[in-house]
């Protein structure tokens, strides 16, 4: 049955936003999708029975549109993000003055529920200009709204992730695969539908109101560890290079220039460098998926069903053991 609440989700066309959309969608809640180019996520309509899931048209960079898709919401979700600069759309427009336009719109509309998508290791005192960023998007939004959820992801994986798959991709033409700093730098991926899940909770439980909550799955693994269960998933042999970062920066740079060119994405860039010298794990401490009730799915339950089609000799190929 579908409730009378409307969740706008910005940010509800991308990687993430669609599992929230479809989390959203599952509970009953009529989604209003707040998205650049709405003729792009038609599918999306889908997600629910006829009608509960909208399209609009907004843009953070323009105030008046974020004003015009909280409109009468109940509640607010903030997952616009990018991994990488490209023209205007870059970390301060988006994660920083972006956070603080929807904000702004959100409790100037009267809503107190929001939750504000953000990132393990945002720091304001980073010298990641993406750290930064997100740390500054938060502020902006607590600072707005106090209420609002901040929930903070480590690597985030999933059928179509920019993580698993890049480097599955990478691993079909390459002889050689990078370990940026050595390999050494730790993560802990989270699941996607567990991130849509907590969307869901925070916005459900009084409890999250106002609270920030570290998103890590079951498993912390090193870089290397994750590039070797890469490989032996999709049964290919491929030597591991322990790249310094002295190197790997310039080397990055490079990767940067050639991203110019139309639908050349950097395998890595010298920004991100500077993220792999920190652990990207949750802090001891700190709330957690189980904290809104959730236990979080592992690496190994979910990811080797998506990278079947990089495998060396095809899906129907018994694998090497």
């Amino acid at each position: 049955m579908l409730r009378d609440e409307i969740i706008t989700v910005f940010g509800g066309s991308g990687f993430v936003g669609r599992h929230v959309v479809r989390a959203l969608s599952k509970a009953g809640y009529r989604v209003r999708v707040a998205t650049r180019r709405p003729h792009l996520a038609q599918d999306l309509r889908v997600a629910g029975v006829v009608g509960q899931v909208q399209l609009v048209q907004a843009n953070v960079r323009v105030p008046a549109s974020v004003e015009r898709a909280v409109a009468g919401a109940s509640g607010v979700v903030n997952l616009v993000g990018v991994l990488n600069e490209t023209g205007r759309q870059t970390f301060s427009r988006l994660h920083t003055l972006g956070a603080k336009t929807i904000a702004n719109a959100t409790a100037a509309a009267g809503i107190s529920a929001m939750v504000q998508m953000s990132a393990i290791g945002a720091d304001a005192g980073s010298a990641s200009r993406y750290a930064r960023s997100k740390a500054e998007g938060e502020a902006h939004v607590k600072a707005a709204l106090p209420s609002a959820t901040i929930l903070r992801p480590s690597i985030v994986f999933g059928n179509g992730d920019s993580f698993f798959n890049r480097f599955a991709s990478m691993a079909q033409f390459l002889p050689v695969l990078p370990l940026f700093g050595g390999g050494k730098s730790r993560f802990q991926p989270v699941y996607a539908g567990d991130v849509a899940n907590a969307v869901l909770a925070a916005l459900t439980s009084d409890a999250a109101r106002g609270q920030t909550y570290e998103l890590g799955g079951p498993g912390v693994y090193t870089f290397e560890e994750l590039m070797r269960f890469v490989l032996d998933e999709t049964d290919r042999s491929r030597l591991l290079v322990p790249l310094p970062f002295a190197l790997a920066t310039p080397m990055a740079f490079l990767f940067e220039m050639a991203a110019i060119l139309p639908f050349v994405a950097p395998v890595v860039t010298r920004d991100q460098l500077i993220q792999l010298r920190q652990d990207n794990v949750v802090a001891e401490g700190a709330r957690t998926l189980a904290d809104l009730g959730l236990a979080g799915e592992t690496v190994e339950a979910i990811v080797p069903d998506y990278l079947i089609p990089y495998r060396r000799h095809g899906q129907f190929h018994e694998r090497a053991i």
